[in-house]
């Protein structure tokens, strides 16, 4: 046990050093934490990074798959972006996510930045709950050897590399051709993924209590080239051909993989699952009309008679 773990609570804090905010968020939320008994760890190349950070009251670790080992949460301070990062550190541990959003949508984030010392408060007395969030295996083969393998908890996604040529890729569903496209690319998304990229490409939204597996062709030159919605048993293929270079899959935005010409890019459901520690137990839809700033005015909920000059 490290000299800064107290009782046997621990938090392990993962943050933006390079935003100024996210340096005095990640301050004020050691103070708070250790204040309240509960020890906090960082990572070494995070704290190096914030020399305002009181680090005699912090247990600094290596970044690796072991970072958030014994720790009751990761707790993010961030956009989404960063919270993708600490879903990194998370998955190894099957250790929860909590965000804190210090982004724009932050759509997987629990709390606002304005609301930390209620985050604080209920962590401490453990009024959470925690959500398992499907995720994607990532395979990449080249002339029947595997090139790459990988995971995403929002989306993989296959991107030309160039603005001035389109790819040229087939799109299979469990082991069978679905439709040629010549198109900018293809986003391969979980249901959590479906409010990010998939959206921006014209997805449709998916409840995330809903497992399945999203497959959504980006400016497609096709007949048909519609999103598909499948099940989380599916595998998901696309295969570059022969005059498709400099294509690049992306997993989650954040881990790179350069795919040669006949590159085939296989999905399927993720063997770990990334957690969400939840504070609220609202339904999605009041999520969606928060992160996307939805008019609902005029909306008076359900009524369970109506009145007499309706009927």
């Amino acid at each position: 046990m490290s000299r800064t773990t107290r009782g046997d609570r621990t938090v392990l804090i993962v943050t933006h050093p390079g935003r100024e905010e996210a340096r005095l968020v990640a301050k004020e939320a050691v103070q708070r934490f250790t204040e309240q008994d509960i020890g906090v760890r960082v990572m070494a190349d995070e704290s190096a990074e914030m020399p305002d950070l009181p680090l005699e009251l912090v247990d600094v670790v290596a970044q690796g798959a072991d970072s958030a080992d014994g720790c009751e949460l990761v707790v993010v301070l961030g956009g989404d972006g960063t919270i993708l990062r600490g879903a990194e550190v998370a998955r190894p541990s099957a250790t929860p996510i909590l965000g804190v959003n210090l982004g724009h949508v932050g759509f997987l984030a629990e709390s606002e930045r304005d609301a930390l010392s209620y985050t604080v408060d209920r962590v401490v007395s453990r009024q959470y709950v925690v959500e398992q969030r499907m995720t994607v295996d990532v395979t990449v083969r080249h002339n029947g050897s595997v090139l790459a393998r990988g995971w995403a908890l929002n989306e993989a996604s296959i991107e030309k590399g160039t603005r001035e040529r389109m790819l040229d890729v087939v799109a299979e569903v469990d082991g069978r051709a679905l439709s040629r496209w010549g198109c900018d690319g293809v986003v391969m998304a979980t249901p959590t993924g479906s409010t990010a990229y998939a959206f921006s490409a014209g997805g449709p939204i998916v409840w995330p209590d809903l497992e399945a597996l999203l497959m959504v062709p980006i400016s497609a030159h096709a007949l048909f080239s519609r999103p598909l919605v499948v099940s989380p048993a599916s595998e998901l293929a696309v295969t570059l051909q022969p005059r498709s270079t400099g294509a690049v899959l992306w997993c989650d935005g954040r881990r790179a993989v350069e795919l040669p010409a006949g590159s085939r890019v296989e999905v399927r459901r993720g063997e770990w699952p990334v957690r969400l520690a939840r504070l609220h137990e609202a339904p999605f839809t009041d999520r969606l009309v928060a992160k996307f700033a939805l008019p609902v005015e005029g909306w008076r909920g359900r009524r369970d008679e109506a009145p007499r000059d309706e009927r």
